[in-house]
Order: structure tokens, then C-alpha cells, then sequence
């Protein structure tokens, strides 16, 4: 069932830190975190704190040690991962964003795909969990083809970034981390926790604690040395026990067996699910085969008993640098695709970054990545993250050259966070007939909100006379009785464009109404309140030729699915080449709009580190509550309140970041000297749609004054 909303015809709206030395250093020395929030009283407006410049006390491998930014790391060793204790993780590190439902659920998808993440030996500018100033990052934002993400290195315990477990989440992919064992290290590591129940089971309750801690839902088990008779004869009792563990602990995990050793206990890979490994496929929820499989390997494979009711749990590995006797790889990765689902098995996808890694001009890195996973599109099958209203997105992937707010650039530096990645559009590239064409792709030259808009372009031929109509969401979204619809854009001259969303053909649902959103009457009450709150999201200005459209619908009983784009040329047949940018989609409940937004509560200020470089410069934790459900994200912000002279006013409050959980480091911020009483903010990015006011804000006072020796 299709709803057609035309955005021309709505109400619119036309709005016409740099580098520098340092001179302190963070302490190497684990001493945990020294400060919390309850050493500092609720009901206190202010912090005060006597400049000293000794080495910090915070954890080096949780922070960097030159700047104390928060950064994800792995465990090395088995003595670290068995000291592992909660109070003493890394708090930036915990994922922010719940796994989101989707359509159909994992468990009832017949093939799914894996991506195992390997690149460059792990935690480059994903390492950083604030995110970083990057000119060519990678990024992957193809997230509606995949079911479940894994972050893979060669150290014994991989923890995934919260960067990567956040942009995940949002598209109901499930994250792995890795526990892997290699060489004689691992061997003798094995040796050790596999001796007995004892020793195994230890090792499992530290796997699913940090899985537990971090907030991702599972682990890769990859076992790549030989193992005694002992050790072999235990490791499917590990694996046994770490999957009911993970099961009772973390809704929707899973425990993952990579295809290396063989019951006998030698490293035999044998690129199939058969007899010699069978055993630890039994032991928990999937195996993932090595890359030197053949078509007959797997043909075989499709009738052994073993696998038999299990076949979504056999993910046949492609590695895509295509390294050793291999069906595809690299830009024939599709070809092993296509064998794999002509078989009906599950894939793992090896190493997809091989499209960053390989290519010298990383200019390109948007081009090169669209159109490899379009040659593999056919093979994959698209799943529907499903939301309540709000439903929100404006297309940021999580990098761009610059930052923009409202259709305005508010920084102009390259940076990278794939916790402000929102909800992907479907990236393609189609022919019309008649020599046309239309895609979609993401472009950093222009934005509304983040670092990219959703550009769509193409050429409508004279002969193609009827609209274009391009699905750029596919979604499980609950419409409300009345909902609100907003569409920013930017339109080229020459077409018309109008917004249409598909719904469930189910029969309770039904359209009522489609009406304009026109917030100029003169009600009273709440329904005033109501229709000022329109006015702010449907009226006034907009910047450098952006336009608003809203529209309210009223239904019954309707699930969205689809959200497409329809383009149709606005004059005599030519050939009319077009563009259309879109800077965000807003779909939100209209009776939410009436409730007033919630305040930030417990605002606090601490694990203070101050630097002498080029100034003065400030290091702070800040941490507040709010609920996650209600916003999109918050900006930090500092302003100088009095000091060090009194006669100076106070100053403006500038921009120091933007935090995606409750949670925010502060990291070298310029400020002035001593004496001084500076403040710092933390405004809600509300989900609504709507400005949060000031008076809800955050604020905490910071005073502080040099140290005065005796």
C-alpha cells in the first residue's frame, strides 16, 4: 500500500581546535579511575580544583597518553583477560545504542551474512571512542545486506569499539568480538585453560562478563594451533558452556567456531563442516569454514548429516584479498556468493576493507566501496531495522570533511565517528530505458545534519515520461494515528519532487487523511502549544537553499516499510539530467510532540588532568543522566564565567563537542588562566526534532586556581 506525500505542494520551508605541544603525559601505571561522580555532591553547583601538572593517574591503556582521550583496546594475554574485573573496564568503551529489532529476526533468516572486519591490525581511527580528526578513514555503512558484524585481530581477545557496536545497533546487526589463539603462545594459552573444567569455565565467565560489560552479543572462537588430547577433549566443553553462558547473560548472542582444528587436536583446516569437526559445530551456534572450499566441497557439504536443520549455521568463508586456491575474492567476490547461496549457506565475508586497502586514492574510498557491495547485492539478502516513532535519519555515515548543524557547516575539519552514523539509506546505481539512468550515493560536499547527504541524480531521457521512483529506506516502523512527516532537500531546477511511503498491505491498515502542515491559525490551549511546535519544525528560514516539507497523516494500524523518492520532469519531454539532495526524513507521533522535554539531571565534572603546552588546558570527565530513548545525541559546551581579570564580562559559550552517550572527555580545551571560573553545558539533541531549553540543559561551574607552594 503506497502513500503518496508531495513535498512541493507541502508547506516548505526555503532557508535561503588546531594542534599544538603539550607538556603532560598520562601515568602508564593501571590505577583505575581515582574519581567518580559521588564524590561530588548533588546539590553543589560547582567544582573547584588547584591546578597541579603530575602525571595522570587514568588507566594508559583506556586513554591516550598524550592527549587522555578515551580508546578501545583488546586483552593480550591470558593472565589480562583473567584479571579482567568491571569496575576497572573502560566506561567510554559501552556500547550506547541497544540492539535494535529487525525484520525478519535473525533467527528466522534462512541465510545470512557475516562481515569479519580485519584491517591493518585493528583499533586505527575507530580506536578513538569519541571519534577523531580523519582525511581518509574507512567506514562501512552497507549495514541492510549484513546480519552480524565481527571486529577481528590477531591479539587474544578483541573487544569490539563502541564506535562500530553503536553503528551496528542502529540497523540490528549483532557484533562478535574475538578470542583467537596462534602459534606457540596460543598453544601454551590453550594449554593452560583448556587443562580442566575448572580453568575453561574461567575463561568462559570473563568472555561473557566483557561481552555482558561492553554491550556486543557474541564471540568468533578461533582456535589456530594444535592442542593436546587433553586440551581437544575439553574445548567442546568450553564451547558448550560459553554458549549457554552467553545465552542466560545477553539476549540474542551468539558463539561462532571457525574451521582450524579437527578432533584429533591437529590444525587441519579442512574448509567444510565434516566428521573431524562436527564436534564443536554441535557445541554451540555456528561454524565459519576457511576459504578454500570448492563448489563440490560444498555440494557435499549440503547432504552430510552433520549440518542437516543448520544450514543458516554453516557461513562459508570468502576471504576477499583472495589469498591462497580461492573462488573469488576482490572484485569477483560475487562469484563465491553466487555458489554459496546456490547451496543454500550462510557467508562470511573476510576482510571487505580490502577495498580501502587496496586503492592508492582514497579520495575515491565512497565510489570504490558502492560499487563493490552492488556487485554483490544480488547475493544478499536486505533487512529492516525495525523503530517506534521517532523515526529519524539524515543519512550521515559517520565521516566527512566537515561537520554541519542545520544545513550550516559549525566545523571545518575531516573527522570520523561511526557513533554518529545514523540509520543507511540503499546505495545503488540503475538504467533507465532510453540511455537513462539514477542512483543514489552519499556526498560530504553538502549536508543538513552530520558530515553527508543522501544525493540522488540520474538523467530522465525525453522518452521516459512517467516519474522516477527511487526506495531509499526500508524499514519496520509502527505509524502512529497521526504522523508527522518532515522531508529536508534541495532540489535541482527542472523536476518535481514528492515523497511517497509504502506500508503494510495488511488489512488493518488504512489511510484517512493527508493533509499540509500550515501552523498559521490562532488556537488556543493545548493545541496552541501543539501548533507552535509545528511551526518550529515546518516554519521560518532555512539556509543556503534547503527546503522543509511537512505533512500530517492520519491511519490506521500502519506499519511503514518503504520510503521512496519520487523525481518527474517539470516541463516539455527533454532530456532532463537532475539532482536531488536530502539532508534528513523525520517521522515522528504528533501526540509526543505535546509532552515538554525532560531536563539533564546530575551533571558532574571529574578525573580532572591538567596540561602546560601552548596555555592552559583542561582534561575532564563529564557524566549526566538522561534518557537514550529521547535523544539523538548532546553538544558540549564551555564559556568563560568570570576571572582572571574581574573586570572582563563573561564570554560566549562556544562549542567544544558533540557526546553520543551520557559521557563526554573533555580533552586539551583552551582555557583561560588562573583564577578563573568557567562553565560547562551539555544540550539534548531531542529526537523531536524540537530545541531543548536552555534551562534543561546541563551546567556545571568549574573553579580553579594555581597551586600555591607552602
Amino acid at each position: 500500500m503506497a502513500l503518496p506525500v508531495d513535498v512541493d505542494q507541502l508547506p516548505l520551508l526555503r532557508e535561503a581546535g588546531e594542534g599544538h605541544a603539550v607538556a603532560g603525559k598520562t601515568d602508564t601505571r593501571d590505577t583505575g579511575r581515582l574519581e567518580s561522580c559521588l564524590d561530588q555532591p548533588m546539590d553543589s553547583s560547582g567544582v573547584h580544583e588547584v591546578i597541579n601538572y603530575s602525571p595522570s593517574l587514568l588507566p594508559a591503556k583506556h586513554y591516550d597518553a598524550d592527549t587522555t582521550e578515551p580508546i578501545s583496546c583488546s586483552l593480550r594475554s591470558l593472565e589480562e583477560l583473567l584479571s579482567w574485573k568491571r569496575n576497572e573496564a573502560n566506561p567510554f568503551n559501552v556500547a550506547a545504542v541497544p540492539l535494535a529489532p529487525r525484520e525478519p529476526p535473525l533467527a528466522r533468516s534462512p541465510r545470512r551474512t557475516m562481515v569479519s572486519h580485519d584491517m591493518m591490525g585493528g583499533y586505527l581511527e575507530d580506536r578513538f571512542t569519541q571519534g577523531t580528526h580523519s582525511e581518509a578513514p574507512y567506514a562501512f555503512y552497507h549495514w541492510q545486506y549484513i546480519d552480524i558484524f565481527n571486529y577481528f585481530t590477531h591479539n587474544l581477545v578483541t573487544i569490539p569499539p563502541a564506535v562500530w557496536t553503536n553503528a551496528a545497533h542502529k540497523h540490528g546487526v549483532v557484533v562478535l568480538g574475538t578470542f583467537i589463539t596462534e602459534w606457540t603462545d596460543g598453544a601454551a594459552a590453550c594449554e593452560s585453560f583448556l587443562k580442566e573444567e575448572e580453568s575453561y569455565r574461567a575463561v568462559a565467565d570473563k568472555l561473557v562478563q566483557i561481552s555482558h560489560c561492553y554491550g556486543f552479543e557474541g564471540w568468533l572462537i578461533n582456535i589456530e594451533n594444535a592442542l593436546s588430547e587433553v586440551a581437544v577433549k575439553n574445548t567442546p566443553l568450553f564451547l558448550r558452556y560459553l554458549t549457554d553462558q552467553m545465552r542466560e547473560r545477553v539476549p540474542g548472542s551468539l558463539v561462532l567456531w571457525y574451521d582450524s582444528v579437527v578432533e584429533s587436536g591437529k590444525l587441519t583446516w579442512q574448509n567444510e563442516l565434516n566428521q573431524s569437526n562436527r564436534v564443536f559445530f554441535d557445541a554451540c551456534d555456528g561454524f565459519f569454514t576457511n576459504y578454500n572450499w570448492t563448489e563440490q566441497s560444498l555440494e557435499w557439504m549440503k547432504g552430510y548429516s552433520g549440518v542437516q536443520g543448520r544450514y543458516a549455521d554453516v557461513y562459508v568463508g570468502v576471504d576477499v584479498f583472495a589469498r591462497g586456491k580461492v573462488v573469488g575474492g576482490k572484485l569477483d567476490t560475487n562469484k563465491a556468493l553466487e555458489v554459496i547461496r546456490k547451496h543454500g549457506f550462510s557467508t562470511a565475508i573476510f576482510a571487505p576493507g580490502w577495498v580501502y586497502e587496496s586503492q592508492n586514492e582514497k579520495a575515491e574510498f565512497r565510489k570504490d566501496q558502492d560499487k563493490f557491495w552492488a556487485l554483490l547485492s544480488d547475493y544478499l539478502s536486505i533487512h529492516r531495522p525495525a523503530s517506534p516513532l521517532p523515526f529519524i535519519s539524515s543519512f550521515c555515515q559517520g565521516f566527512g570533511k566537515a561537520f554541519y548543524h542545520r544545513g550550516q557547516r559549525e566545523s571545518h575539519r575531516s573527522w570520523f565517528n561511526l557513533s554518529a552514523q545514523e540509520v543507511q539509506p540503499l546505495y545503488y546505481h540503475t538504467r533507465l530505458e532510453g540511455g537513462g539512468w539514477f542512483g543514489c550515493r552519499g556526498c560530504p560536499e553538502d549536508a543538513w545534519s552530520g558530515g553527508c547527504s543522501l544525493l540522488l541524480e540520474g538523467l530522465l531521457p525525453a522518452t521516459h515520461t512517467s516519474p522516477v521512483c527511487a526506495k531509499i529506506l526500508c524499514l519496520h516502523v509502527p505509524l502512529a494515528p497521526k504522523t508527522l512527516v518532515t522531508l529536508v532537500f534541495k532540489p535541482s531546477a527542472g523536476v518535481k519532487v514528492s515523497l511517497e511511503l509504502k506500508t503494510t498491505d495488511a488489512s488493518p491498515c488504512s489511510h484517512v487523511a493527508v493533509q499540509d502542515v500550515k501552523p498559521t491559525a490562532s488556537p488556543a490551549g493545548e493545541e496552541l502549544q501543539l501548533v507552535s511546535r509545528l511551526a518550529q519544525l515546518c516554519g521560518g528560514p532555512s539556509p543556503d537553499g534547503w527546503t522543509v516539507g511537512c505533512a500530517q497523516l492520519e491511519l490506521r494500524g500502519c506499519v511503514l516499510r518503504e520510503v521512496c523518492v519520487s523525481v518527474q520532469r517539470d516541463g516539455a519531454p527533454r532530456d532532463t539530467e537532475f539532482s536531488c539532495r536530502l539532508g534528513e526524513i523525520q517521522l515522528f507521533d504528533v501526540a509526543d510532540l505535546q509532552v515538554p522535554p525532560l531536563p539533564v539531571e546530575g551533571l558532574c565534572v571529574y578525573d580532572v588532568v591538567w596540561l602546560r603546552g601552548a596555555g592552559l588546558r583542561l582534561n575532564a570527565t563529564l557524566r549526566w543522566e538522561y534518557p537514550a530513548e529521547l535523544t539523538r545525541h548532546f553538544r558540549v559546551y564551555w564559556r568563560r564565567l568570570r576571572g582572571p581579570d574581574p573586570r572582563t564580562p563573561p564570554g560566549q559559550r562556544v562549542l567544544v563537542g558533540r557526546a553520543y552517550s551520557t559521557l563526554f572527555r573533555v580533552t586539551e580545551l583552551a582555557v583561560p588562566e588562573a583564577p578563573c571560573v568557567v562553565e560547562l553545558l551539555v544540550e539534548p539533541v531531542s529526537r523531536k526534532g524540537l530545541p531543548v531549553p536552555e534551562g534543561h540543559w546541563g551546567r556545571r561551574s568549574l573553579s580553579y586556581t594555581e597551586d600555591t607552594p607552602q
